[in-house]
């Protein structure tokens, strides 16, 4: 059965269009299970009707003819009920609708099952027999499985226009596929989907007898290559020295022994260059693939870009033009961080990936370039959108593909709204954030990039409140020394003196590894990560606090915070660490070392319930709420099949960031959030509501949320949380804080779907 479905789905994945894999699921089914008939129905949502778009064994005329309401018939029974039904004599049922013309009265056995996509019902599938009997449980769970597998494809052809007739028009479906946010913002360009220059997989295995050739041929490839990127990091000057480093990886890759030799090697022994190059790629590829978490898989993507980027020029010495439009939405199943530089300047306007996340180079990148990005696009049909119009939601992480007016219009407006609102809050960043009551919050900014703090400085923020150490370490391929460290930090620090700046020490695993550090766990989210990677090497640990202290020197603006601290052990043994490096730097030499705040992070539940306890030992506490409500919701916040699940304004997550509040304020102990949750204008009016002492965003947010503190009084605010105390659910809550916005004229601050 496991070969079957095997074969049916591979046949199904090649079909050209929907119509013909509608036709080969309903030939093979009924071969595969003996039946007598085989349909497929779609549903016509604006129609409420179920429309037969395949069949074998009914009468082929009635094809796209037969349209049955939500609740009419047996297949209407499926549809409502959104599960299987199987009967041993469908006439005999109360629900049976005879169609007269399909030649369907000599049946008896009826087994249907609803083709289900993202809780949505996109149609049925149906077999039926003319003997009295019901259907096999093995027969039933094959037809589910196959369900399954036609859903997507389903959803990916009433994406793209591909079902003409079934909804009146060739628009496609105004549903979006969902992702995750990369990078915020919203865009309506034109797709550029990106191919990989060449295939490796369709090099023959070919032997040569001109070695010395072929030799030459891979070594001007290689020098070809070297060029070509080179160029490509010279033309992203707008982004700083350290973020460029992501280009020096692939010019370092070109460098390693380890790819050119073993090409090489394979040569001499009588293969052709290209040929010796897909293994050797395959074989490094592989070895990254086969390894779970996800960094080390983007890698994977980095080697198979630069190997067939080599083959490019082994093939024809050139590489072929790619035409771009004025905007452009770059779209690949595996993009690169390259392919975002080869397109023109000015021409870029978002980014779409099927895979990667938030943390990917490209996401990053896209954040530094100032363009709207989502990840992890999975169910993407990238190979079918060329050319296509895109509206990319960089604030919710989802596509549309040619949608339908009314969609472009919601959008265009969004989009002008915020170049509007981008100019009047141009005028605050002078202002401070305080209430019409006179309570004042300062506002600071994440970062991690050293091209983020121009940008940064110029919003007005008054500080750093979370600046994420771990991305100099995600770029290079080594860990990078003392010196080096410290000449990054001081520049931090410089950048936003004498205002406080907050460095995040190291805060690998979960979705952030290295490749020259691989952790391979079957939970990376709930295991070795933060500070316990940290306590665990404390050579990595002591050389890192050493480099912030002394780039701290003559400045003495450093904060230093702790993550992922679930036991007091741990901040105990991360004060003792603190205190030795600095104690190690008075006796070599240093004499104006000062002893910096020191905060805890408060992300996981364990901390949130210690709250009082690590508040005794800590300077402050901040709050990371993307890492608390994926561990309060036990939602992957990087998993896009649950990312509807994933809010800020859950009542747990409210209920445990004012109990850390309370805790802190016993403590006297100031309290800040430094995670999205910051930089959502609804949550932010609650965080102001609770308390909170500072709130750190991105340098987007900050703006926006300005200018809600100083629409509302401090008594407002508190009124407002007080409001909320009664609500059950996260959609009730956000409902009325953005009520309470748009009756302060705040509506066009509401981010894009959150309404």
């Amino acid at each position: 059965m496991l070969e079957t479905l095997r074969r049916i789905v591979q046949e199904v994945n090649a079909a050209k269009n929907l119509e013909q894999a509608l036709n080969l699921i309903v030939t093979r089914v009924k071969q595969v299970m003996d039946t007598q008939v085989c349909s497929v129905f779609l549903s016509d949502i604006p129609a409420k009707q179920n429309v037969l778009m395949a069949s074998d064994g009914l009468a082929t005329s009635e094809i796209n003819h037969i349209r049955l309401s939500f609740s009419e018939g047996l297949v209407g029974q499926v549809y409502t009920r959104a599960e299987p039904i199987n009967l041993e004599n469908a006439q005999a049922s109360e629900h049976y609708k005879y169609v007269p013309g399909t030649g369907e009265e000599i049946y008896f056995g009826f087994l249907g099952v609803p083709i289900v996509h993202h809780r949505n019902v996109l149609g049925v599938i149906t077999v039926q027999q003319l003997e009295q009997r019901s259907f096999k449980e093995d027969e039933l769970t094959l037809l589910v499985t196959i369900a399954a597998q036609l859903a997507g494809a389903i959803a990916h052809a009433d994406a793209v226009g591909e079902i003409d007739g079934l909804h009146g028009d060739t628009r496609g479906s105004d549903r979006p596929f969902k992702g995750l946010s990369g990078a915020s913002g919203v865009c309506i360009g034109t797709s550029v989907v990106i191919y990989p220059p060449a295939d490796l997989d369709a090099v023959p295995n070919r032997k040569t007898h001109n070695i010395e050739g072929e030799m030459n041929a891979f070594i001007a490839a290689v020098d070809a290559t070297k060029d070509e990127l080179q160029k490509l990091k010279e033309r992203i000057a707008l982004l700083s020295s350290e973020d460029q480093v992501l280009f020096d990886a692939y010019l370092l890759m070109l460098k390693s022994k380890t790819l050119i030799n073993k090409t090489q090697s394979r040569i001499a022994e009588g293969y052709w260059a290209s040929t010796a190059l897909r293994d050797t790629v395959v074989e490094h590829a592989n070895l990254f693939s086969s390894m779970d978490d996800e960094y080390l898989s983007e890698r994977a993507h980095d080697i198979r870009d630069l190997g067939r980027r080599i083959l490019v020029h082994l093939q024809s010495g050139t590489r072929g033009t790619q035409i771009y439009h004025e905007k452009t939405i770059l779209v690949s199943d595996e993009l690169t961080a390259s392919a975002l530089m080869e397109v023109p300047e000015g021409k870029l306007a978002g980014v779409v990936s099927s895979t990667g996340s938030s943390s990917s180079h490209v996401a990053i990148l896209a954040r530094a370039l100032g363009v709207p990005a989502v990840m992890g696009a999975k169910d993407l049909p990238t190979n079918r959108i060329d050319g296509k119009i895109l509206v990319v939601d960089g604030y919710r992480g989802n596509v549309y593909i040619e949608p339908s007016n009314l969609i472009i219009t919601e959008f265009k407006k969004i989009i002008e709204e915020e170049n509007e609102l981008t100019e009047d809050l141009d005028n605050l960043k002078d202002m401070p954030a305080e209430t019409t009551d006179g309570f004042r919050i300062p506002l600071y900014v994440n970062s991690g990039l050293l091209s983020d703090l121009t940008a940064s400085r110029d919003s007005g923020a008054e500080g750093i409140g979370l600046y994420r150490t771990e991305f100099p370490f995600m770029i290079r391929d080594r860990f990078p020394g003392e010196d080096e460290q410290t000449r990054i930090y001081k520049q931090v620090l410089q950048s936003f003196s004498p205002n406080p700046v907050t460095l995040r020490t190291l805060d690998i695993g979960g979705d952030k590894t290295l490749s020259y550090f691989p952790i391979k766990e079957e939970n990376p989210f709930l295991g070795w990560r933060g500070i316990r990677i940290s306590l665990d090497h404390p050579d990595i640990f002591i050389t890192q606090l050493k480099a912030m202290l002394r780039a701290s020197e003559g400045l003495n603006n450093l904060h230093i915070l702790l993550p992922m601290i679930t036991s007091i052990s741990e901040i105990n043994d991360s004060l003792s660490l603190i205190q030795k490096a600095r104690n190690e730097l008075l006796e070599s030499g240093y004499e104006n070392i000062c002893t910096p705040r020191i905060g805890a992070m408060i992300e996981v539940p364990a901390a949130v319930h210690q709250t009082d306890v690590i508040a005794k030992r800590v300077d402050f506490i901040s709050i990371g709420t993307n890492d608390l409500i994926q561990y309060i919701l036990a939602v992957d916040r990087n998993n896009p099949n649950v990312a509807e699940l994933y809010d800020c304004l859950h009542p747990a997550v409210i209920s445990a960031v004012k109990h850390v509040v309370r805790q802190a304020e016993r403590n006297n102990v100031p309290v800040s959030v430094c995670g999205e949750m910051a930089g959502d204008p609804a949550a932010a009016l609650l965080l102001l509501g609770m308390g909170l002492e500072t709130l750190s965003m991105s340098v987007v947010a900050l703006p926006r949320i300005k200018w809600i503190i100083r629409k509302f009084s401090y008594k407002q605010a508190q009124k407002i949380v007080a409001e909320i105390e009664n609500f059950e659910e996260a959609r009730d809550i956000r409902a009325y804080l953005n009520k309470e916005l748009d009756k302060a004229g705040l509506g066009g601050l509401i981010r894009p779907g959150k309404r």
